[in-house]
């Protein structure tokens, strides 16, 4: 609308609201008592033009205020930036220009249940968005969602403006690492930029997922068109973040097939699980899932082939009824024994008495690891289980009391012969370490007892493991009284 249509039709409103009745005022005024000051007379046209100009004067006035109003209104309350947060919960803000938030809101279930403790999110509203993502991470690592070294968050930021949405972006990834660190967590942060697509909002939508997400299973699809958006959807950003390394050469079976396929091996339904735990290893040279199961205070451990489904690899804990399928021949071809020579001929030694030597998996290879002590040096050997490589090894300067694991030492006198005074001896102090646990020698295994000074206090420390649990003490070597102690999962 033009200046001259807007003057127009305030005339013709002014006009309606205010018709020309100067002539009947001035003949219903009184005369009043007082001085009489002679006033120039102007026609009533005059009047009445000035009073239509001042009108409308105040009438623009009121047009800009509104205009004003409405402009401070659209600021405060019109969404700038959105922003979410995925890991396998997705969870998405609406901020203002200042970057304050909106709207918070879980798009999935597990987003929902994230933020029920902040009442669906609600209780963010109105905080800066700095302040609420760092309050929702905190509420990812408390729920276990971030608790493994591969484990991923995505930030994606949605914004018109290309640089205050890199602004935002820069920023929040700082911020967010800096929550995980002091987590003493060491998930990875991976942030992008998604241009505003109606098409890509909508496939969001129907999938309960952010348009973040959304933007990452396209870059899945660009290498693998073959692939489903839907079947996508379901895997964590870990997942997805994995296949795009690896080139997504096949729909990965997700971890509750993984977890669902090791239970299966193990002869176990979810409900007799107390603990279970779920982590995806899609980049490593065989893809797999490695799935942690507690059963009676025992951790039993299992490889699940990432796209068949197959147990790669798993353990047979006693108290299993039904351990399963044996493991493919060839998977660990080298013996314990063979694992040891191997170690011991690399390293120069002759047969050790004292070797303790394990069964692990390790970034997708079953590998053995050799432990042992000569000539004032301690030994660590990774001994790859099918071939027989040596994977690595390490030599340190140091001497421990090492128990072995096939045959328990005797805890012997109640001081070591040629301890020294006031040194209670390290079989007193392992016998006390026992004592505390409840255990005898004869029920642990990988015992060892290291002296150490401590600021000028001698101290011994004891380690041992039994029923799938670990136990470290530091006993005082004066008195032989415990100083610390610790019992945790032997992983």
């Amino acid at each position: 609308m033009t200046d001259r249509e807007l003057n127009e039709r305030l005339k013709s409103a002014l006009d309606h609201a205010a018709p020309d009745d100067l002539a009947g005022v001035l003949t219903r005024c009184g005369t009043g008592k007082g001085n009489v000051i002679q006033m120039k007379n102007e026609s009533s046209k005059t009047v009445r033009t000035h009073w239509k100009q001042s009108l409308i004067a105040a009438c623009l006035a009121l047009v800009l205020l509104a205009g004003g109003g409405g402009i401070f209104y659209q600021r405060a309350y019109a969404v700038a930036s959105v922003v979410s947060l995925d890991v396998n919960p997705s969870i998405q803000l609406e901020v203002n220009r200042s970057e304050k938030v909106l709207s918070c809101g879980g798009l999935n279930e597990e987003g929902r249940t994230v933020l029920a403790s902040m009442d669906g999110g609600n209780d963010l509203k109105g905080a800066k968005l700095d302040v609420a993502v760092n309050a929702i991470v905190g509420a990812l690592v408390r729920s276990g969602y971030l608790d493994h070294l591969d484990s991923a968050i995505l930030i994606s930021v949605e914004d018109s403006d290309a640089t205050r949405g890199a602004r935002l972006q820069q920023e929040l990834v700082a911020s967010v690492d800096g929550v995980l660190q002091t987590a003493a967590n060491n998930a990875s942060v991976l942030s992008q930029s998604v241009a505003a697509s109606a098409e890509l909002d909508a496939r969001a939508r129907e999938n309960s997922i952010s348009t973040g997400k959304a933007n990452l299973i396209d870059q899945v699809l660009a290498l693998n068109g073959e692939l489903s958006f839907e079947d996508l959807a379901d895997l964590s950003v870990e997942e997805l973040r994995d296949l795009i390394k690896i080139g997504a050469p096949a729909m990965p079976i997700g971890q509750d097939a993984a977890l669902q396929a090791a239970l299966d091996f193990a002869g176990l339904t979810r409900d007799s699980v107390p603990y279970v735990d779920v982590d995806p290893e899609l980049d490593e040279p065989t893809p797999y899932y490695e799935v942690e199961l507690i059963v009676d205070g025992r951790e039993q451990d299992y490889g699940v082939d990432a796209f068949t489904g197959q147990v790669i690899r798993g353990v047979n804990t006693p108290g299993v009824m039904n351990p399963g399928p044996a493991l493919p021949q060839d998977a660990a071809a080298v013996t314990e024994a063979e694992a040891e020579a191997i170690a011991w001929s690399d390293a120069g030694v002759t047969e050790n008495a004292t070797t303790v030597v394990k069964q692990d998996w390790d970034d997708g290879r079953l590998h053995w690891d050799v432990w042992f002590q000569d000539g004032g040096y301690e030994y660590e050997y990774e001994i790859d289980a099918a071939t027989g490589a040596i994977l690595s090894s390490e030599r340190e300067p140091g001497s421990r009391t090492i128990t072995s694991v096939t045959a328990p030492v005797s805890p012997g006198p109640a001081a070591d012969s040629g301890a020294a005074s006031g040194d209670v001896g390290e079989a007193a102090a392992k016998a006390a370490a026992l004592a505390h646990a409840g255990l005898s020698e004869s029920q642990v295994s990988r015992l060892t007892c290291q002296r150490d000074d401590d600021d000028g206090r001698l101290e011994y420390e004891i380690e041992f493991r039994a029923d799938g649990y670990e136990y470290e003490y530091t006993i005082d070597a004066a008195s032989g009284s415990i100083l610390d102690h610790e019992r945790d999962w032997d992983d």
